[in-house]
């Protein structure tokens, strides 16, 4: 067969090649931690959204909102149990090229994923 014969093959398949992944803008690790120190870590990417953390749309919404500034994000109207459980939440990462280093220990669990705005929700 001779080489001009596969170059439409070649060509036709070139076209169906996906487009190289886009890099994220955001990329942040997400930690919670409970009085007795079990953590839990999610993965966190915006702009495209994507990681591992289970909500991630809203909490890139959210984030994007306030400039990767955890911060301040104004939080969620939300009724939380009064069970005092010591909550620590991290973040580790960058946000549109800034660094991102938060930490901040919240009364429990529901508290942290409604003062984050669903950042903290996992």
């Amino acid at each position: 067969m001779p080489f001009s014969a596969l170059l439409p093959a070649a060509a036709s398949v070139l076209a169906l090649a996906a487009p190289p992944a886009q890099t994220p803008a955001a990329s942040l690790m997400l930690s919670l931690q409970d009085g007795a120190g079990r953590v839990v870590t999610v993965s966190l990417d915006c702009h495209p959204a994507g990681g591992s953390h289970p909500g991630k749309t809203k909490a890139c919404a959210t984030l994007t909102t306030v400039d990767g500034d955890i911060e301040r994000i104004p939080g969620e109207a939300t009724v939380c149990p009064m069970i005092y459980s010591p909550t620590t939440a991290t973040a580790k990462g960058h946000w549109r090229g800034k660094p991102v280093v938060y930490t901040h220990t919240f009364g429990n669990k529901c508290a942290a994923a409604a003062e984050s705005g669903g950042v903290f929700e996992f």
